[in-house]
């Protein structure tokens, strides 16, 4: 059984700014992370693997620096680690992203793919299921459980507006982890030195060349463009209102209506 994770290094939201001039992200001194669904999907797959046996294969589309993160996955227990990284990759919106790391997936091989249901930096939620469609294989979005799995077939709980589905699914497949599915492990110290005995590879353009073409990748391959980037308004703290009985409550917010015209 092998099972790969897709997982984007994504700055630490907390601390993000936003420039106002330029509407772009201030990422000089912002910390990175794996993000936060990645990090749940690399928790399901050693769970899987330690239930079938097999490997895990962590995968990361983005600058060199992204090694970091690849190697906190290799310290969690993954088995290899691979980077994808060209010049020629650079400015892919999510369509173009999706198609290089098919590319990557294809050269790598696969059981199950799992990979987080969107990344804190952009909330698409596209790549994932993209992914599949371009590998043409099943896939399942919004997995909070695996109740079952066998190398044949997996069987998930998916989270639905007001319930859920309980779906079966052949390999080899695709999964979109949210929080729910798992809690991710820390590292262990010894994993943390082994992580760094291990060689992180690098897939680059001329590697997946056979399964790509220029005006499919980059900016000239992005459909889509980032017009502008801002944080979320800040909103007052609004009026408590305290030790007040049912009825002087009720006339409360009446008054407060009424003074808005809203009633």
């Amino acid at each position: 059984m092998k099972i790969v994770v897709c997982i984007k290094q994504v700055p630490d939201t907390v601390e993000v700014k936003i420039d106002p001039k330029t509407g772009t992200l201030i990422r000089d001194g912002v910390p990175s992370i794996i993000n936060h669904d990645d990090k749940t999907g690399i928790e399901a797959a050693l769970q899987l693997k330690e239930q079938l046996g097999g490997t895990v294969t962590v995968v990361s589309m983005g600058p060199p620096q992204a090694d970091v993160a690849l190697r906190e996955a290799l310290a969690m227990g993954c088995d290899e680690a691979y980077l994808v990284s060209a010049r020629e990759f650079g400015g892919s919106d999510t369509y173009a992203t999706s198609g290089i790391l098919a590319a990557a997936l294809k050269k790598i091989g696969y059981n199950i793919i799992i990979t987080g249901r969107q990344a804190i930096d952009g909330d698409t939620a596209q790549v994932g299921p993209q992914i599949g469609e371009k590998l043409q294989v099943p896939q399942v979005s919004y997995v909070e459980e695996v109740q079952e799995a066998t190398e044949e077939y997996v069987v998930v709980k998916r989270q639905f507006e007001d319930g859920y589905h309980i779906i079966k699914i052949k390999t080899p497949c695709l999964l979109t982890a949210i929080a729910e599915l798992a809690t991710p492990r820390y590292m262990s110290v010894r994993g943390i030195v082994e992580a760094y005995e291990k060689d992180v590879k690098t897939l680059g353009f001329e590697d997946l060349k056979d399964d790509l073409e220029l005006d499919m990748i980059g900016l000239k391959g992005s459909p889509t463009n980032v017009y502008q980037s801002f944080t979320k308004e800040v909103k007052g703290a609004g009026t408590i209102l305290k030790d007040l009985s049912a009825e002087e409550a009720v006339q409360a917010i009446i008054d407060k209506l009424e003074a808005k015209f809203i009633i």
